[in-house]
């Protein structure tokens, strides 16, 4: 149906286009018409000029000629043809050209712009599958078809671990703290702080490169299925792209909307983008070459859905999962757009910062809670059923502000005071 509606566009504005040629053309046909008129009037005013200079000079030597001594050279000059006087040039009324009406009706233009038809076709029964083998949304192929089966086979042989066990840990150069985390290809992860710092670095802690943006305390960058980097400019209202020969070009321009958070699905390549504009928020989706799809903005009774929206992920079944700080909530729409849920923490003051899914489902998402002084990582299912708080100081989590999981099931945190992200496996 989008197709339909954009090709109905495509074909309106080609109509716009003619009509718009067809008019500037008529437009200049008049302009010389103009012209040529203005050219015939003025050769008639130089004539009635030169006709009044030609009269003036026979009074002035008319004039010359009435002295008493002079008289009888006057009655001479009168017969003479000194003193005939032209007639007047004859002119002519400029004859300005008619314009007609066009006859046309609105079903004449309609005409133009083609017809919506419903093919005269028997509907094709759908076959049913079975649950176990019609799961996937997506039939990849090649190297991604394999990826998924050993995703799905890792599915189901993984579960939550008794106990969560830091396994390693990166310091990153050039960065403060760390408020959101972008994984890139293998050896290499994006990471920004609260000042606009957009770092590249290796697992050996070594910086490959370092951006400055407008973006702030958001998860305002992700790596899409080409390993591009993408990230969202605040000021000039655009979403920028990072290839991998690290050239920055513009991709989106997100019109009167501010983008905050943006994620790429790792599901179709579809780009996720949460953004304001004043007092009004929404989520708007764009295909992988950067064309709107979606908007997602309020639920079926007509209520805001977002508020701020600063962290943006998907989940395993489509489901788009925002943390919004200023609704207090985390907020889960279906694919098309349908509110599910919201998850509003266990107590009051729930603060929600950065947010990710595992491979089974899982919501994972940072509260940093000031009353109450809960430094915690959230575990929900994915129906929002809170399970446990997965991180809390106990590990030595303080103040956690983005959250991801990489390609082995572990989960990388970033925190507000230090430039060190901690990795911790909590699935077996």
């Amino acid at each position: 149906m989008e197709d339909i509606r954009t090709s109905m566009k495509a074909e309106a504005e080609s109509v716009k286009k003619i009509v718009d040629t067809i008019t500037s053309e008529k437009i200049e046909q008049v302009n010389k018409i103009e012209q040529s008129l203005l050219q015939t009037l003025n050769n008639q005013n130089q004539q009635i000029d030169d006709y009044i200079n030609s009269l003036n000079d026979l009074i002035k030597r008319f004039y010359g000629y009435l002295s008493p001594s002079n008289i009888e050279q006057l009655t001479f000059a009168l017969k003479s043809e000194n003193f005939i006087i032209r007639p007047i040039p004859e002119t002519s009324k400029p004859v300005p050209p008619i314009f007609t009406v066009g006859q046309y009706s609105k079903e004449d233009v309609a005409k133009l712009l083609g017809k919506i038809t419903v093919p005269n076709t028997k509907p094709e029964n759908r076959k049913i599958k079975f649950m176990e083998t019609a799961s996937t949304q997506l039939k990849p192929t090649g190297k991604r078809r394999k990826q998924d089966r050993e995703k799905s086979d890792m599915k189901q042989t993984l579960c939550l671990s008794s106990s969560v066990t830091k396994v390693r840990e990166y310091t990153v150069p050039g960065v403060d703290n760390v408020y959101h985390i972008s994984l890139g290809k293998s050896g290499r992860f994006w990471v920004s702080d609260g000042d606009g710092n957009l770092v590249q670095t290796d697992l050996q802690g070594k910086q490959l490169q370092k951006i400055q943006t407008s973006g702030r305390i958001e998860g305002y960058h992700t790596v899409t299925q080409d390993k591009d980097l993408i990230y969202t400019d605040i000021h000039n209202k655009v979403i920028n792209r990072i290839t991998p020969d690290n050239t920055i070009t513009e991709f989106i321009k997100t019109g009167d909307w501010i983008p905050l958070s943006i994620h790429s699905s790792h599901i179709n390549g579809d780009i996720l983008v949460g953004m304001v504009k004043k007092r009004e928020a929404k989520v708007t989706r764009y295909n992988k070459t950067g064309t709107e799809i979606q908007n997602i903005q309020r639920d079926n009774k007509g209520q805001t859905l977002y508020g701020l929206p600063r962290y943006i992920t998907e989940n395993i079944n489509g489901d788009v999962c925002v943390s919004d700080y200023s609704k207090h909530a985390v907020v889960v729409v279906d694919k098309s757009g349908q509110h599910r849920f919201s998850y509003t923490g266990q107590g009051s003051e729930f603060r929600p910062y950065g947010i990710c899914t595992d491979v089974l489902g899982h919501i994972l998402v940072c509260d940093t809670r000031i009353i109450g002084n809960s430094d915690t990582v959230h575990l929900l299912d994915q129906d929002g059923h809170f399970l446990s708080l997965l991180l809390t100081s106990q590990q030595g989590v303080d103040d956690p502000r983005s959250v991801c999981v990489d390609d082995e099931n572990n989960l990388w945190v970033g925190q507000l005071n230090t430039n060190t992200v901690t990795v911790y496996k909590y699935l077996q």
